[in-house]
């Protein structure tokens, strides 16, 4: 056990000094969710002056784009610590060490919580003297929130690792683009209803969906909803499960095969 947390400490101490030493990490990080949060902030603040219904949700646009953002920065978090170790062809280097798959997954699942608050903290922050709003305000129901969208962060971060490892460099772009495609689907602008009727089972699949449903339902009509927060944690061990086994057979199969030593396209 001691040797596990003592590699653990090993890789993440790696990026602490990769962070120490390249201040413009740390500030692309922030850069997107601060850009965002001041955007929509504004929209909020246009549909406050000229909406009666966004009048009585003040900030329900603010927090979602907030906690968009602890999603999209969890899986960029992790598949971005990966991709570092991949262009600079390092995977050959760590697994020559005692270093363990999982124990290699669950400091990619750290870093990316690290990343995730590094970049939300400070929009969320900016929030209160710029827009009035504090996404904080919410209380513990933020902590749950904010807990369902990391695990689904690290789902998709294990199940993209897992094409990495299979594919090399030439799957990246999905480590970019995939998480996008849920967003259309997972209510985070506007309520599940709206969907056509054949969309909604897939929204209603997904934990997201669960988490924005319920961040309205607290920000508008001051109801947080259990069965929600019930629903997502089921669907985050279910995704979780998955992308932890995903990550181990492709990992295995690419070390079989003397993929870690040659990650290109």
């Amino acid at each position: 056990m001691n040797a596990s947390l003592g590699r653990l400490g090993a890789m993440l101490s790696r990026h602490y000094y990769l962070f120490r030493g390249s201040w413009t990490r740390v500030f692309d990080l922030m850069y997107w969710p601060l850009l965002q949060m001041v955007i929509w902030g504004f929209i909020t603040l246009f549909l406050n002056q000229h909406s009666n219904w966004f009048a009585q949700a003040a900030g329900v646009l603010i927090g979602a784009v907030l906690l968009w953002d602890v999603l999209v920065r969890a899986q960029f978090g992790f598949t971005l610590s990966l991709l570092e170790e991949m262009w600079s062809r390092n995977l050959a280097n760590l697994f020559v060490s005692p270093l363990r798959p999982f124990e290699f997954g669950i400091s990619l699942m750290t870093l990316g919580v690290i990343r995730s608050m590094i970049g939300v903290i400070p929009a969320a922050l900016l929030a209160i003297p710029l827009f009035h709003y504090s996404v904080f305000e919410m209380g513990l129901p933020l902590i749950a929130f904010w807990s369902m969208l990391i695990m689904l962060g690290w789902s998709i971060g294990l199940m993209i690792a897992s094409l990495l490892f299979r594919f090399g460099l030439a799957a990246e772009s999905y480590a970019w683009a995939s998480i996008f495609l849920i967003q259309p689907v997972s209510g985070v602008w506007y309520p599940v209803a709206v969907l056509p009727d054949w969309l909604k089972p897939v929204a209603w699949s997904l934990p997201t969906t669960h988490v924005f449903e319920g961040m309205r339902a607290l920000v508008i009509g001051g109801t947080f909803r259990w069965d929600l927060l019930a629903s997502a944690f089921a669907l985050n061990l279910v995704y979780l499960a998955f992308g932890f086994a995903a990550f181990l057979y492709a990992f295995g199969r690419a070390r079989m095969r003397g993929q870690l030593i040659q990650s290109s396209e």
